[in-house]
């Protein structure tokens, strides 16, 4: 390790060597969901791979991707971050897309519309 490094940065590059576990370490709160284009579109943060996707709101690529985080365990991060939209955002439509994906059963079961 470099001399002149901080105590802290070279105390936080050993506690993460310590940990051993290879996962993700972010400092802070990660975020799956950015809006685009005034919610039109969003980048879509995959934590398993790595990747970010550029998505459509409302397409089925959308609804797939989506599905494939819910089910590797993020789903309530995803469905609170649109809620923040719907409330944040509300000129964006983003209530609207929530209502359509607990309709399409993204989040779950499907609701009876």
């Amino acid at each position: 390790m470099a001399a002149n490094t901080s105590k802290t940065a070279r105390a936080s590059v050993k506690a993460g060597q310590a940990k051993g576990n290879g996962g993700l370490s972010v400092l802070g709160e990660f975020k799956y969901l950015i809006p685009l284009n005034q919610g039109k579109h969003v980048y879509l943060r995959n934590i398993t791979d790595g990747r970010t996707l550029h998505l459509e709101v409302g397409s089925e690529k959308f609804n797939e991707a989506l599905k494939t985080q819910i089910e590797a365990g993020h789903g309530d991060k995803i469905k609170s971050e649109i809620e923040g939209f719907v409330k944040d955002l509300p000129e964006q439509g983003w209530d609207a897309t929530l209502k359509s994906l607990d309709e399409a059963g993204v989040f779950g079961e499907a609701v009876a519309a």
